[in-house]
């Protein structure tokens, strides 16, 4: 900075002891030099620019709070639980016990994208059950990324959808942790739920299923793979008015062209009744 020799002692004094402000702001400090026309107005511009680094020191606590803050509901409390013996979902505290879970198997087939689109349009969460034999193609790795980028939760329903209790262990290794590595590569993380197909487990696939770190569960109803219900209206009405519904349902419907059809009516019916739709990114024991 530009001497002058008629300064004040004093002044020296305070310059030399802002001097270690002065290089963070020395584009600014240029321009007020070029501009400046008394020594006061130096003084104070370097005053300014102390006052405004204490500032932002002051303020590094508080965005760390804030972080802290959102960390800490990322990591909030499950609300919700599946019941390993019936696959009920379950209210953990005070969640409301008036709630369904919404779950697609075969994605991402034929429709699953659609259905995805309708369900965000209707704000439903939901689980999107994968299999492994329907992401050959570049084009059905985008719809499973698309839906995943909606907001949707993907769970493993096998690479090729074999019965895991005719299944030799190595088989069933392969058809799970394949899938789970296949799954990771195309949207960035493993599935984090599994649904074996026909419900069927086995010892080994359930201690499979908890080293990868997922939720298992099956489901308590549905309708649209039996004869009499593969129509949109039949189908309706029969998951929005079938006995088996009560709390805690865990609804299964599957990637086809009636139930693509009869979903906004389906959701639309349960709403009417009262029940709400689990997030499942709140049911417990999903692993970090």
């Amino acid at each position: 900075m530009k001497k002058r020799n008629w300064i004040l002692p004093a002044c020296a004094v305070f310059l030399l002891g802002a001097c270690s402000d002065e290089a963070a702001q020395e584009p600014e400090d240029t321009k007020q030099e070029e501009s400046a026309q008394t020594d006061v107005e130096d003084v104070a511009s370097e005053q300014s620019a102390s006052e405004q680094s204490d500032e932002a020191e002051l303020e590094e606590p508080e965005n760390t709070e804030e972080q802290t803050s959102e960390e800490g509901e990322q990591a909030a409390e499950p609300r919700y639980r599946i019941n390993p013996q019936n696959s009920k979902v379950e209210p953990v505290g005070d969640a409301n016990e008036q709630a369904v879970l919404i779950t697609i198997d075969d994605a991402p087939d034929t429709y699953s994208l659609e259905m995805a689109e309708t369900l965000k349009e209707l704000d439903v969460p939901a689980i999107f059950f994968v299999n492994g034999h329907f992401l050959d193609t570049d084009e059905e790795q985008e719809t499973l990324s698309k839906i995943h980028d909606m907001g949707f939760a993907i769970g493993n329903h096998t690479n090729t959808h074999v019965n895991l209790k005719q299944s030799t262990e190595s088989v069933q290794q392969d058809e799970i942790v394949s899938l789970n590595e296949r799954v990771e590569a195309i949207i960035g993380e493993a599935p984090k739920y599994f649904r074996a197909p026909f419900g069927v487990n086995t010892e080994f696939s359930n201690a499979l299923v908890q080293e990868e770190g997922m939720v298992r569960m099956n489901w308590t109803y549905g309708y649209d793979f039996m004869q009499g219900y593969m129509e949109p209206e039949a189908l309706a009405d029969i998951m929005v008015n079938a006995p088996e519904l009560n709390n805690g349902g865990n609804l299964l419907m599957h990637d086809r062209a009636w139930t693509k059809e009869a979903l906004p009516e389906i959701i639309e019916g349960l709403r009417d009744q009262g029940y709400e739709f689990v997030d499942p990114a709140e049911i417990e024991g999903l692993q970090p």
